[in-house]
């Protein structure tokens, strides 16, 4: 540690005393705020006190160089200068404990250039300096930092400029796991996409990476450097990112993240497990093999494109199984054929029979699901393999047994060797919840194809995700410290059923636990071939608040959980919102969905402007129709299938929603953004204020303990308070902000 501080302070040194070719960087002093100043992590615009031309941001783009626990992050900024004269810059930039300043530059005119790191106490008086001068609520959401204050001028009239800062500091670490937080704010007002790139390097095999914040691409280099990315449909997202990684252990590698709540007897919790690296292979074989049958809908729907794409993506999912695996193909209209009668080895001979097979493949008749799920689910297993079904379907049983619970049966009674089922809709006509329910009771997904995308491709991209099963039949224990089962001290664990595991893929297990005593999660499966048992003990004594993404994250898993029972209960046409197993459902929907402010299709109503929160019957009534008519009701069309598009992401979501965006019943993208997500609190707009979901049920009847003026020193206290719990973004909102702090209603009058 001491070598690793010694090297910091020699790269700040180097940076101060040499700096880059295209400007020094030094040390400044207190001075007063420059006209224009930019903090990029809160405003997508830069401030103009005299109201002239401000100096914006045009994009962002972020590169973060980890290197065995050390992490140079280099925040470039493109800055346009709207007005008709050349300006000063002021750069304020929150960053992590322990950050130094590793270069500071910019392309354009050479001028004088400064940075600095301020340590807290002086970065608290810039705080100050910045509300009572720029008079926005939004700049302490970054209290408790510190920060990077850096001037740059000139900037030239109507100019464009490039400004690079880099800075260097140490990363969390926990056992095996390290994190990386890039502060950013978490309103949903803020509109500049950040382009954000890490590369990991590390002396030891990365198991996996994951991104609570935020989706990403991920690509291996090797089994020591990864690189990962913003996802493009997510770099406007919102809030801070966070980036995780862990170092390869024996096999199954696992850590948790715990937030603590005295609500539920203890706290929420996220174990995040992955594989190793490079997994070991059997010769040309993975040492699990699978064992595939393609299920392929020949009615006359499927006539000309369809099958044609149907048939290149059979064609090449049986040339991509690996020597020694197994296969089988079966066709149903009217009736059921099938190329084999059992599955058989893939061989040279066995691929060219498959192949003519495929090839004569034609388009006619109707559609018998029933029968064609039960014979595939009937074949007599290849011993030692992994059973896997692709079953296709372009529209709604016709055929022999017609009955959505009938068909839904099968899988649940009639799968006596335990077959995956990954089923796929293609176009719209196809009855959605039911093959959500086939792939989800044989430990599958659902897949859907809508118009114009192209079948082939949507099928060999999950056959491909299909590649090389590392754990399968995984089963969770939890045990206490005794060794003993941990009666009690686990509850809604989600998924309650542990998924298979294949290359690449890592396993995200959200719930809450009760006593902050340690507990051992073991899991057990066939781990490449052969029965292995993985054991981990965590510890609760980290848990913290700061973690808000553990518990928003198991909320929205519960509710698509609760979602999809009442979906399924549309499949008995008596079923209504007046069952009182259904009414049971919806109202344990819109109690969390208030609580954590997470919004579907279904309660996206609760943020409208005008409900009443507060007449509980009006709301249930509401959500219970909503829920009844398009959940239980919708089985097929447009409708149906944009619902299904919505359920299945939520109920694995991995990384946070703040927009509450979801898909509509014509397939068009909705955000609601008049409930505000801040860590572990939801703050709903009501007017000219928001209010802490805690108290929006009775808004009307609250008078608050204390009224605290925007600006104020009591002001800056509070927010200092929340910094502690990683919450002062509930008083950066525009407007007044009614919230519970230490169990009080307060009154924060802000800025419009």
């Amino acid at each position: 540690m001491m070598r690793l501080q010694k090297k910091l302070v020699g790269y700040l040194l180097a940076a101060i005393l040499v700096g880059p070719v295209s400007a020094q960087v030094s040390h400044i002093g207190i001075r007063p705020l420059a006209p224009n100043v930019i903090m990029p992590q809160s405003r997508a615009r830069a401030f103009a006190p005299d109201r002239r031309g401000a100096i914006e941001i045009t994009e962002i783009n972020v590169l973060i160089d980890i290197l065995e626990g050390t992490a140079t992050t280099t925040i470039e900024l493109r800055l346009h200068n709207t007005s008709n004269r050349r300006q000063e810059a002021e750069l304020i930039v929150p960053v992590p404990d322990g950050a130094v300043v590793r270069g500071f530059a910019y392309d354009g005119p050479k001028g004088e250039i400064t940075a600095e790191v301020l340590p807290k106490d002086e970065a608290r008086r810039i705080y100050q300096q910045l509300v009572s001068k720029i008079r926005d609520p939004a700049l302490v959401e970054f209290v408790g930092y510190n920060l990077i204050r850096s001037s740059v001028f000139p900037v030239e009239a109507r100019g464009k400029q490039k400004v690079r800062l880099t800075y260097e500091h140490l990363l969390e670490v926990d056992g095996n796991r390290a994190d990386y937080i890039l502060p950013r704010t978490e309103s949903l007002e803020y509109a500049v996409p950040w382009k954000v790139t890490a590369n990991i390097k590390a002396k030891r095999p990365i198991s996996t990476v994951y991104s609570a914040s935020h989706k990403l691409d991920v690509k291996r280099v090797s089994n020591r450097e990864m690189t990962v990315k913003i996802a493009t449909d997510a770099v406007a997202e919102p809030g801070p990112f966070r980036l995780s990684y862990l170092m390869q252990e024996n096999g199954v590698t696992a850590s948790m993240f715990a937030y603590p709540d005295e609500k539920v007897g203890g706290g929420y919790f996220l174990l995040l497990a992955g594989l190793p690296a490079e997994p070991p292979k059997t010769g040309d074989s993975p040492a699990i093999k699978r064992e595939l049958t393609l299920v392929i809908d020949r009615s006359g729907s499927m006539r000309n494109e369809k099958i044609a794409q149907v048939k290149e993506a059979a064609l090449q999912i049986i040339a991509g199984l690996k020597k020694g695996e197994a296969f089988n193909i079966i066709i149903y209209s009217n009736t059921v054929e099938c190329f084999s009668k059992k599955p058989v080895i893939k061989t040279k001979r066995t691929e060219e029979a498959a192949r003519a097979y495929i090839e004569g493949i034609t388009a006619t008749g109707g559609t018998n699901i029933h029968d064609a799920l039960l014979k595939a689910l009937s074949q007599k297993p290849t011993e030692g393999m992994l059973p896997i079904v692709l079953f296709l379907t372009d529209g709604l049983p016709t055929v022999g047994q017609t009955s959505e619970v009938a068909i839904r049966n099968v899988v649940i009674k009639s799968n006596p060797y335990n077959r995956r089922v990954f089923t796929f809709g293609v176009g719209v006509d196809v009855n959605a919840p039911l093959l959500e329910r086939i792939a989800n009771e044989s430990r599958a997904k659902a897949e859907f194809v809508l118009p114009k995308e192209d079948v082939e491709v949507k099928i060999g991209r999950v056959f491909k995700r299909l590649t090389g099963p590392i754990l399968a039949d995984a089963e969770l224990e939890v045990e206490g410290k005794d060794g003993r089962p941990a009666i009690g001290r686990t509850r809604d664990i989600i998924p309650d059923r542990l998924p298979d595991l294949f290359e690449g893929d890592q396993l995200i297990l959200l719930g809450q636990y009760v006593g902050k005593e340690p507990i051992t999660f073991k899991i057990s499966g066939n781990y490449l071939g052969s029965k292995r048992t993985f054991q981990f003990k965590f510890k609760f004594d980290k848990a913290h608040v700061r973690n808000g993404f553990v518990p928003r994250l198991w909320a929205s898993r519960k509710i698509a959980e609760l979602i999809d029972a009442v979906r399924q209960m549309g499949a008995d046409p008596a079923a209504s919102k007046d069952d009182p197993k259904v009414k049971e459902l919806v109202d344990e929907i819109v109690r969390l969905s208030t609580e954590f402010g997470i919004l579907t299709e279904y309660t996206a109503f609760l943020a409208r402007e005008g409900t009443d929160l507060a007449d509980r019957v009006e709301v249930l009534y509401e959500a219970g129709s909503m829920l009844e008519s398009r959940a239980m009701r919708r089985r097929s069309g447009l409708g149906a299938v944009s619902q299904s598009l919505n359920i299945q992401p939520q109920m694995a979501q991995k990384s946070l929603n703040y927009g509450n965006v979801f898909f509509n019943e014509r397939m068009e993208r909705v955000s609601v953004t008049t409930v505000q997500q801040i860590n572990d609190r939801a703050y709903y707009r009501r007017g000219n204020r928001w209010v802490d979901s805690r108290l929006v049920e009775k808004e009307d009847e609250i008078k608050p303990k204390r009224v605290i003026e925007f600006g104020s020193k009591e002001f800056i206290e509070l927010a200092e308070q929340l910094a502690r719990e990683n919450r002062q973004g509930s008083i950066a909102l525009s407007g007044d902000i009614l919230l519970l702090v230490d169990g009080e209603p307060v009154l924060v009058r802000n800025l419009n």
